[in-house]
């Protein structure tokens, strides 16, 4: 068997990536503010403060709202998921190994995607004192103030409010009632159909289920607005492909350039809950 692998096989491996980590490698890529190609170090993300709308006189100046802009900042940082395979494998002729291989570089880079989100949710938020932070199950109450939460801080309710619950949350909102009885919500609300048994719109938020939220003693589940949040994107996912004699292998390394930053507090709570 030659050292190298066909251009074809790269070809085709990355594109498998690529298109593995678009589709199911991150859950919060997309619900968040996203920028693609960046370029440089650092990504910035603008944020506009709030306007009020004012009258004027007949033939009178209209008066400017003078909106402060103000921005954030993230650092770009570099990932990579790599595998040796080796030379006498023939993984470039076998289609099932090589999409095997393929997902799971997408699923780790993925999930190091997610890993960055949360980090920047979780550490620039904090436990609202008007929400029930005791470590017990998900409950109607919780649902009820982190609503009432979003409200007061006049978090747009467009559809792009999300709430990530792990597991254990997920099976603790299954049993409530008012999330999944069609005696409240309707037969066309009903959180298993379609096959849609792990994500769903309540109380204002798509409730989903994830299991890589951070445990300690208790689950820190994250409720947050699409804006609240913004991801820069460097480098989308590359592969290369290099033949190691040494180890008589191919070493696989799928890489991706990303950083991440809280742009507005407001919009981006933690709640406890029992595991």
């Amino acid at each position: 068997m030659a050292t190298s692998i066909t251009n074809a096989f790269i070809t085709q491996f990355e594109a498998e990536v690529h298109m593995a980590y678009q589709r199911m490698g991150a859950k919060l890529k997309n619900l968040v503010r996203t920028v693609n190609g960046v370029n440089g170090s650092t990504v910035t993300f603008q944020k506009l403060a709030k306007g009020s709308a004012t009258t004027k006189a007949r033939h009178a100046e209209v008066v400017a709202m003078n909106s402060a802009h103000t921005n954030v900042s993230a650092t770009m940082s570099d990932y990579y998921a790599a595998d040796y395979v080796d030379k006498l494998d023939e993984l470039k002729v076998n289609i099932d190994e090589r999409g095997v291989l393929a997902k799971n570089a997408a699923y780790a880079l993925g999930r190091k995607t997610d890993d960055v989100l949360i980090t920047v949710l979780k550490a620039a938020t904090s436990i609202a004192n008007n929400i029930n932070s005791s470590a017990t199950n998900m409950t109607l109450i919780k649902a009820q103030n982190m609503l009432t939460v979003f409200g007061n801080n006049d978090v747009p309710d467009d559809n792009q409010r999300y709430w990530a619950v792990g597991p254990d949350q997920w099976g603790d909102l299954m049993g409530i009632q008012q999330f999944a009885s069609q005696d409240y919500i309707g037969p066309s609300g009903l959180p298993f159909l379609a096959g849609e048994q792990t994500a769903k719109r309540w109380m204002g938020f798509l409730m989903f289920s994830h299991s890589g939220l951070t445990t300690d003693t208790d689950r820190q589940t994250l409720a947050f607005h699409k804006s609240a949040c913004g991801l820069g994107i460097g480098a989308d996912v590359k592969t290369e492909i290099n033949y190691i004699p040494e180890k008589v292998s191919h070493l696989i390394t799928s890489m991706l350039s990303l950083g991440s930053v809280l742009i507005d507090g407001d919009g981006a709570r933690v709640q406890l809950c029992a595991e």
